[in-house]
């Protein structure tokens, strides 16, 4: 038994438990799911954990591009982020594959993910019916106990089990798997794992954007980027001095749009 990858999936398991969505531990969704579940920072997490940190950064950058327009409204979800952020780029990781192989296979995971999660949702209305029973009965301990303890006994299981089991025995089998594979399953892993980080970011324009016109700045973006070879900090500086100079224009104009409304109103008061 490999006693440092044991404890690894242990550790990695917990946090994908802390990072969950019904998890209250950490400032409730703040520091949980909206903070350690974004793949950016598990992916440090996970790579601090499992010894290379840059790697686990990199991954996550690009897993969290796929899924950047993502909402769960209603606590309802295309795709399980936490095991997205957690089993999935640890069992990359393990497995030595490329980053493009890596958001493939997270997206997968993470798809599969969305069963756990309603079946935690379906064995939690049990756990419902006896707190409500409890309120009327007027029992906080028996209350307590079916909406705390009995839910989070269930989260903890259907997060930790499931991530563990994932990354302590899954990614020697991932990783002979993936070596057995034809080279050209290999190479449509790539093409997709190149492709999806696009629809997550055409996904994010189409939901931001409301004029068309504001696709140009998207467009200088990737020049700069691609083209001009800017680092994130030169993009940055550029991209400020542009919405300086954009929105200072528009509100002068509707200043002045303003001003000649009111002029004359007063004119026509006067007439």
């Amino acid at each position: 038994m490999d006693i440092t990858l044991l404890f690894q999936a242990i550790a990695i398991s917990i946090f994908c438990y802390l990072g969950a969505l019904s998890t209250p531990w950490l400032l409730g969704l703040t520091g949980g799911w909206y903070t350690i579940t974004r793949p950016l920072v598990s992916g440090m997490i996970v790579g601090l954990i499992l010894g290379d940190m840059k790697q686990g950064i990199i991954m996550g950058v690009a897993i969290q591009t796929v899924y950047i327009a993502m909402v769960t409204p209603g606590g309802q979800m295309p795709a399980d982020l936490n095991f997205v952020a957690f089993p999935a780029i640890a069992l990359a990781m393990l497995s030595n594959t490329s980053t493009e192989v890596a958001v493939t296979l997270a997206t997968t995971i993470g798809i599969l993910g969305t069963i756990v999660f309603n079946m935690y949702q379906v064995v939690n209305s049990f756990w419902n019916h006896r707190a409500v029973a409890a309120i009327h009965e007027g029992d906080y301990k028996k209350f307590r106990m079916n909406a705390i303890v009995g839910p989070q006994l269930i989260n903890f299981v259907s997060r930790f089990v499931p991530s563990f089991l994932v990354i302590f025995f899954g990614s020697s089998f991932a990783k002979t798997l993936l070596d057995s594979m034809p080279q050209y399953l290999i190479d449509v892993m790539s093409y997709l794992g190149g492709v999806l980080p696009a629809i997550g970011i055409a996904m994010l324009l189409t939901a931001v954007v409301k004029e068309n016109s504001l696709f140009l700045f998207f467009l200088l973006g990737f020049v700069c980027i691609v083209f001009l070879n800017l680092n994130m900090i030169a993009l940055t500086i550029v991209a400020a001095v542009i919405a300086y100079l954009y929105f200072n224009g528009s509100n002068k104009s509707g200043a002045v749009s303003s001003a000649g409304v009111i002029l004359e109103e007063d004119e026509e008061e006067e007439f």
